[in-house]
């Protein structure tokens, strides 16, 4: 486990090099998701990857998560390390830091059934956190990290997304 004090090294590092060439903090991130027979989804980035599939009640095999396991996960995941992150570098004593998420949806969409939309209705997190800082602290802190979390934003806001088709 990552001390407090190597989590803040390893930002204040980061921050100075995108203080000093902020060309440095620009990225593009390039990843390839697969479906071949059925619905089994192998998902590659850089070295890692991540099976996904649908369950046998929509023509799936359940070899693995579905894709919204992978989204919810990607934005608890990444408020809950959000919020570690900013309170390692604001020095706030934060022992744990728990999110959960819930969302509720119209799965008749996903079927282009009706006039719902496919995205969440409505989506609900509960942060809990493990400290002694008083509750102003950390409604400040969770203020400030959910401001900088891209995951969250995501979810929150809208964005531009761009599509190309390609017949191979």
């Amino acid at each position: 486990m990552q001390a407090d004090a190597e989590i803040r090294e390893a930002q204040e590092r980061a921050m100075l090099v995108f203080q000093r060439r902020p060309e440095m903090a620009m990225d593009t991130v390039a990843a390839v998701a697969t479906v071949d027979s059925g619905l089994t989804c192998t998902f590659v980035q850089g070295e890692h990857s991540a099976v996904m599939d649908m369950p046998a009640t929509v023509g799936g095999s359940d070899d693995g998560p579905t894709p919204g396991f992978f989204a919810r996960a990607a934005i608890s995941g990444c408020v809950a390390i959000g919020i570690k992150m900013t309170a390692v570098r604001l020095g706030i004593d934060l022992r744990s830091v728990k999110v959960g998420l819930e969302m509720d949806f119209d799965n008749s969409a996903i079927f282009g059934m009706g006039d719902a939309s496919a995205a969440p209705l409505i989506t609900r997190l509960d942060v809990a956190l493990e400290s002694d800082s008083g509750e102003e602290v950390l409604e400040k802190l969770v203020e400030t990290a959910l401001k900088a979390d891209p995951y969250y934003l995501a979810l929150r806001d809208p964005q531009h997304v761009e599509i190309k088709i390609r017949v191979v």
